[in-house]
């Protein structure tokens, strides 16, 4: 697999929301509907633990943090997404991604990273599984698409560090 993980960039936006748009298509990674602009994206994570995995100069996949709250007690728990596009599914650029994301995550102090996911989503809960996190909930009809109401798995993986 020739997949380079590395910092994401404000150049890298246009990509990252390709593949973010291609994932809200899907129906089963988000309740967005659309993605949203540079400068809010930008606003919503943590100007640190954001990656992107490139294949042959195209980016194939990001991973990136948002703070689940601003109580300073809260400092070492982020809530994640990643998004591999359709085309690069199924060959390691998730897991590549998670790991580069542990890592540094780590090694900053963070002890808890969570995660909601679609209980839909078997291909994101095996993934996050392999790395560690597991179910430590289930939030019932946390929202609608449309008429349909959805679950949310809420997932979260300790650090062995502490």
């Amino acid at each position: 697999m020739g997949i380079e993980i590395r910092e994401l960039t404000a150049a890298d936006w246009p990509a990252v929301r390709a593949v973010y748009a291609e994932g809200i298509a899907t129906g089963d990674a988000t309740f967005e509907t659309e993605p949203p602009s540079w400068e809010a994206w930008d606003a919503g994570h943590t100007a640190a633990h954001r990656f992107v995995a490139v294949e042959d100069g195209t980016v194939v996949g990001w991973v990136a943090c948002s703070p689940v709250s601003d109580r300073c007690v809260h400092a070492g728990v982020l809530e994640l997404s990643v998004y591999v596009a359709g085309a690069a599914r199924g060959r390691g650029v998730g897991s590549a991604l998670l790991t580069a994301l542990i890592a540094s995550t780590e090694a900053a102090g963070v002890w808890t990273l969570q995660t909601g996911i679609f209980p839909e989503n078997a291909a994101s809960l095996a993934l996050h599984t392999r790395h560690g996190f597991r179910v430590v909930g289930r939030r019932e009809r946390l929202g609608r698409m449309g008429d349909t109401w959805r679950d949310v798995l809420l997932l979260e993986r300790r650090s062995p560090v502490l």
